[in-house]
């Protein structure tokens, strides 16, 4: 993770000020100090640099950043509709496993909890009441994120974790109005740990996206290819759209920029050349996939990878303060050493969980979400549900569109966890009307990047005796249809 030097330190002890510790919370009920243990293994030296102080900095442009974003994404849910549209009409949600409890607000509880977001974002940005602000802004947008999983997206995932991070991360000690209201609080640094756990959450999100990249059908060109034929209107690039160089371009090219930029960044040499790839590639995701705010929102990352000298800073804004290495652990500090190292593994092995299950990810869906596998699929299909009720052997076939909005009619008819929810939809809806066994089948068609047609789910089985664990679905069906030939979809892209 990248290192900065600075004229700037806390006064001594001030590490112990970032990181609550259970030893600090004992020392204060038994009136004693909490002890240091000298630096000897190679552990503890690890563990050391984590406290060492950096240059505030980046985490202040980051805050600011990374505030006013957020309070531009509630605006683009005011300004569309998407409150109303998303988590007030829908009759289903489809929560998450373990947060079925999380419901809409009733009446106009969207609405007022949206406001909410802006207002929290705001104050995160201006670094007002900075603490208990992020601790509300996070609590809230991970409750929108939790209410419906047909609307995930992996830049919704990596907000909520970030906003997480910042509860922790103390960006308020300067360039802020806590700041400013109160001197005391104002320092020139914060320690290694806070930089380089959002950077290094950052990294995750593209070393882990470059990853999932190399698979077959991406390497094939889809769906790249046909995403790629429906841009001819763009300028510059759009006449050259339906050359298979282009095409290969952008393959290779997304391939490599995942695997490659944050290493590119963290090396001094290489950091002004890569500058320029980063701000082009996601300008061009900008306008090639319209996906939000996620774009703008890797390009503020930026900050958290350049030196400090690259940053114009009021030196009013902190005072001087020496960065002395730490010399000594506390037990607290050891103890935060281990949850930082925790979260690490936690965040390298998540995205990893997929391989655990057979078939092709981007089919099944086993370990898909929470692992960075952005823009790797085109999936369609539709979903036909049979009820059967044994008792009076009535049947009823029924469209999905008669009671989800379309957004999650799509979504759910690619999605076989999605699919037992409805089924449990259904399986509510039928006790209520009387008829309190009924069996649930499935006909479901969907095609993957192009290939034909075929069924996900075997329409054989009652899929109410199902249950959803972490185990792989047998009722999946495997995918066997070929991607289709390049010089055929070349031809489809042209006509689309």
């Amino acid at each position: 993770m990248p290192q900065f030097r600075s004229h700037h330190n806390d006064k001594p002890g001030g590490c112990r000020r970032w990181l609550p510790s259970l030893s600090a919370l004992l020392a204060a009920v038994t009136g004693r100090r909490a002890k240091q243990a000298p630096i000897t293994s190679a552990v503890d030296r690890i563990a050391g640099r984590l406290f060492e102080r950096t240059d505030i900095r980046p985490l202040v442009y980051f805050r600011v950043a990374f505030g006013a974003i957020s309070l531009w994404e509630v605006y683009r849910y005011f300004n569309h509709g998407w409150i109303s549209r998303t988590y007030i009409k829908p009759k289903l949600h489809f929560t998450y496993s373990g947060f079925s409890w999380v419901r809409p607000w009733p009446g106009d509880g969207m609405h007022v909890h949206f406001l909410g977001l802006g207002a929290t974002a705001t104050l995160i940005t201006v670094g007002l009441w900075y603490r208990p602000a992020a601790i509300l802004f996070a609590s809230g947008f991970t409750y929108v994120f939790l209410l419906e999983k047909a609307r995930y997206l992996n830049h919704f995932y990596l907000i909520s974790l970030v906003s997480w991070l910042m509860v922790v991360i103390p960006a308020n000690r300067a360039g802020s109005l806590d700041a400013w209201f109160k001197p005391a609080l104002r320092s020139g640094s914060a320690p290694k740990w806070a930089l380089w756990l959002l950077a290094g959450q950052i990294a995750v999100a593209y070393v882990f996206g470059g990853v999932a990249k190399i698979n077959w059908d991406w390497l094939r060109g889809e769906p790249m290819r046909r995403w790629v034929g429906q841009c001819a209107h763009l300028p510059i690039i759009g006449r050259y759209v339906h050359e298979e160089w282009m095409v290969k371009l952008f393959i290779y090219g997304g391939l490599l920029f995942d695997l490659f930029i944050v290493p590119l960044m963290l090396w001094r040499r290489t950091l002004p050349l890569s500058l320029p790839f980063v701000f082009s590639f996601h300008f061009m995701n900008d306008r090639l996939f319209r996906i939000g705010i996620f774009p703008w929102f890797m390009m503020a990352s930026t900050v958290l990878y350049l030196p400090t000298s690259w940053l114009p800073w009021p030196q009013s804004w902190t005072r001087p303060e020496r960065l002395p290495p730490v010399q000594s652990l506390t037990g607290g500090q050891r103890a935060g050493a281990v949850v930082l190292a925790a979260y690490a593994l936690f965040q390298i092995l998540m995205p990893l969980r997929h391989h655990l299950y057979p078939g092709n990810v981007s089919w099944t869906e086993e370990g898909h979400r929470f692992s960075w596998h952005m823009k790797l699929r085109s999936k369609r299909g539709t979903a036909v549900f049979v009820v059967t009720d044994p008792a009076s052997g009535r049947v009823w076939r029924i469209d999905p569109g008669k009671h989800l909005i379309r957004s999650q009619g799509q979504k759910m008819a690619t999605h076989p966890d999605m699919i037992l929810q409805f089924v449990r939809f259904l399986e509510r809806r039928y006790a209520a009307a009387g008829y309190p066994n009924v069996e649930v089948r499935a006909e479901v068609m969907v095609s993957l990047n192009g290939r034909n047609p075929q069924p996900m789910i075997d329409a054989e089985v009652d899929l109410t005796k199902v249950r959803l664990t972490l185990r792989p679905s047998p009722w999946i069906v495997p995918l066997y249809e070929p991607l289709p030939e390049q010089t055929g979809t070349r031809k489809q892209a042209t006509l689309a």
